[in-house]
C-alpha cells in the first residue's frame, strides 16, 4: 500500500521474500491495559437458540486484531476486511490513502451463549489494541487505523456506549479513549492475502514486534478465554 509507514512496507515485503527471523527476545511494543468488565452487557436466555452473532471493530491494522479473536473460546470466525466506507473503494490501496471513510476492521463470528459482547469488548480495548490513540496504532498513522466500533444493533451500541464511559471513568488509561462509535453499513472482507496473516507470516518483523504480543498478552491476561488453536479463515492467495 503506498500509503503505509516504511516499516510496515518493509516488513510486509521481507515476510513475502520468505520472512525474516527474529529473536523472541524481541522488545514487544504493546502493553495490556488491566480493566473492569462491563458493568452493562448483553445477556443471553438459558433458552436461547441463536449460536451465532456478530460484532465489528476496528483498531489499527487488522492483522494483529484478526490474530488476538481467532484466539478466543466462543469465536468461530474473525474476517480481516473493511467498514466505514463504501462498497467501491474497499480495497487496500484505497483503504490507505485514508479518505475513503473506511477502517480496517475485524468482523467477529461468536457464540454468545460461550462469550458477550461485553467480554469481546473488553478483550478489544484490553489487549487488542492501544484505544486511547487517535487514528493510528503503532507505527501505523492515518484514519484507516482509528479505534472505532461498529454495533450491528441498539444493544450492541447501547453496551459500547456504556463501556466506553465506565472506562474512562476508571482511571485505567492515561488519557481518554480515541474510541468512536460509527454505525455499520456495511463489512467488507479484506483481500485473501490479508487473512490468518499472522499464522502465514509469524516471523516477519513487522508481525513480531506489534502483533505477537497482542497474542501473548491474550493468553496471560484471560486464560479463562484463551484458545490455544486458533480458528483460521483459511483464504488461500
Amino acid at each position: 500500500m503506498s500509503k503505509h509507514p516504511p516499516l510496515r512496507r518493509l516488513c510486509a515485503a521481507l515476510a513475502t521474500a520468505g520472512g525474516l527471523l527474529i529473536s523472541s527476545a524481541t522488545p514487544a511494543a504493546e502493553r495490556a491495559f488491566i480493566i473492569p468488565p462491563p458493568a452493562a452487557d448483553q445477556t443471553v436466555s438459558p433458552a436461547a437458540t441463536a449460536t451465532q452473532e456478530k460484532a465489528v471493530i476496528a483498531g489499527g491494522c487488522f492483522w494483529g486484531v484478526q490474530a488476538v479473536f481467532q484466539h478466543v473460546k466462543g469465536v468461530s470466525n474473525a474476517v480481516s476486511g473493511y467498514a466505514g466506507g463504501q462498497a467501491g473503494t474497499a480495497n487496500y490501496t484505497a483503504v490507505g490513502s485514508g479518505r475513503t471513510g473506511h477502517a480496517e476492521a475485524v468482523e467477529i463470528t461468536y457464540d454468545p451463549r460461550q462469550i458477550s459482547y461485553g467480554q469481546l469488548l473488553q478483550i478489544y480495548f484490553s489487549v487488542a489494541h492501544d484505544p486511547t490513540q487517535l487514528n493510528r496504532q503503532g507505527p501505523d498513522h492515518g484514519t484507516q487505523y482509528r479505534s472505532a466500533v461498529f454495533p450491528a444493533n441498539d444493544s450492541q451500541r447501547k453496551v459500547a456506549e456504556a463501556y466506553i464511559a465506565q472506562l474512562n471513568k476508571s482511571g485505567v488509561y492515561p488519557k481518554t479513549l480515541a474510541t468512536t462509535i460509527e454505525p455499520l453499513q456495511a463489512f467488507y472482507p479484506a483481500e485473501n492475502y490479508h487473512q490468518d496473516y499472522l499464522v502465514r507470516n509469524p516471523n516477519s518483523l513487522y508481525i513480531v514486534i506489534n502483533d505477537v504480543p497482542k497474542v501473548e498478552n491474550l493468553a496471560k491476561t484471560f486464560p479463562d478465554w484463551w484458545r490455544d488453536k486458533p480458528v483460521l479463515v483459511g483464504a488461500k492467495d
